[in-house]
């Protein structure tokens, strides 16, 4: 088991000596457990924010209606949470009330699985009102309570499931999947943001092609034109992590799921960048095409690298000296223009070059494309 670091534990340390239950909650007992390092230590406890203010120097008042104070006393921050209870999610996302003042067995009931609804103390002992550790053991993923309420109340919880069981590679309890299947249109309340934060970690996790089973399960139907035809799925796992998005995408359009890569990736909110290169890479692989150095040319090196992450041949190409883009080519503008050459001309004739090189690359030299520019001029 992973030993909370000092800094966490100072923190426990001054509250429990102002009277106060101070204890490691959620995700970083589990992974504590799992003896995988927390990415973050979130602290709850007895204390009301206003208190944890009053403790600490350094805070910043990141959720006070949630009752979180993020303390940066100890160089690192550290989220402490209230003890709360929560109201009903008319939204299906965002409790409509909070209060705090309940006890610790309280506040965890309100989380979503078990493994999620642990407390640890200072000094290591376990609060495990639902059978956590059990379900760790058993390496399986359970709603605390009702998993049709849990859901009904955040229907993130879901794609969060779904995410716990990718990165984990913990199977979801039938009844909990279930749940899942019946709930999945709630999912279409949810932000483009929170959709693609939980699908990208899904995608960038050990278990990848659970991103398929995300779809298949309907909680990506407000992003879809139809769910996916028979057919195989798409194997991800073995791709690098940079091939992955494409890939899946690739798989939608293919199965009848969507028309257009940029459609639905800008829907998703990601930026600009990443949705050029994954459409990009889509238009690859639909094209069929292993003229390696005209892709290159026409798509660029990233988006033909997220296509074809491991074949060798384009590896080869990457590796030599052979010309597939502009800036490669032995000739530029400024020797065309001497030549005469100007406006869309001069473009014209540096991709008629290039593609004379990419078939024939030994003549791209300096002096031979010259002669090839001149006796075009002189044509």
């Amino acid at each position: 088991m992973k030993q909370p670091p000092k800094f966490v534990l100072e923190i426990l340390d001054r509250l429990g000596q102002n009277g106060h239950i101070a204890v490691l909650a959620g995700g970083c007992v589990r992974d504590s457990l799992l003896g995988r390092r927390p990415s973050d230590w979130d602290v709850a406890s007895s204390a009301l924010p206003e208190q944890v203010l009053g403790l600490f120097r350094h805070c910043v008042c990141t959720g006070l209606r949630h009752g979180t104070v993020t303390v940066l006393d100890f160089g690192r921050p550290v989220e402490v949470t209230a003890f709360r209870a929560e109201g009903g999610y008319s939204d299906h996302r965002r409790p409509d009330s909070v209060s705090f003042g309940c006890s610790l067995e309280a506040d965890l009931a309100r989380r979503d699985l078990t493994v999620n609804a642990m407390a640890m103390d200072a000094a290591g002992r376990l609060t495990d009102p639902f059978g956590g550790r059990d379900d760790l053991s058993r390496r399986l993923l359970r709603c605390v309570g009702e998993p049709r309420l849990r859901f009904s109340e955040d229907a993130l919880r879901m794609l969060r499931t779904l995410r716990f069981s990718a990165q984990l590679g913990f199977d979801i309890e039938p009844g909990t999947m279930e749940a899942i299947r019946g709930l999945a249109p709630l999912a279409a309340s949810l932000s483009a943001e929170r959709v693609r934060g939980e699908l990208l970690k899904t995608l960038g996790s050990p278990r990848p092609d659970t991103a398929q089973l995300t779809v298949s399960l309907g909680l990506l139907d407000a992003y879809l034109a139809a769910r996916p035809q028979s057919g195989p799925e798409r194997p991800l796992a073995a791709l690098p992590r940079y091939a992955r998005l494409a890939h899946f995408c690739s798989w939608l359009e293919q199965s009848g799921c969507i028309t257009s890569t940029t459609q639905l990736l800008t829907a998703l909110r990601l930026d600009r960048e990443s949705v050029r290169l994954n459409s990009a890479a889509v238009a690859v692989l639909n094209s069929g095409s292993r003229d390696w150095k005209r892709l290159l040319r026409d798509y660029g090196r990233d988006a033909v690298l997220a296509a074809y992450p491991k074949t060798p041949a384009l590896r080869r190409v990457l590796r030599s000296d052979e010309c597939w883009e502009l800036s490669r080519l032995a000739i530029g503008g400024d020797e065309l223009r001497a030549l005469g050459y100007s406006g869309p001309e001069l473009g014209r004739e540096l991709d008629r070059l290039l593609d004379l090189v990419i078939e024939r690359p030994e003549i791209n030299d300096y002096n031979t494309l010259c002669q090839l520019a001149e006796r075009k001029v002189q044509n």
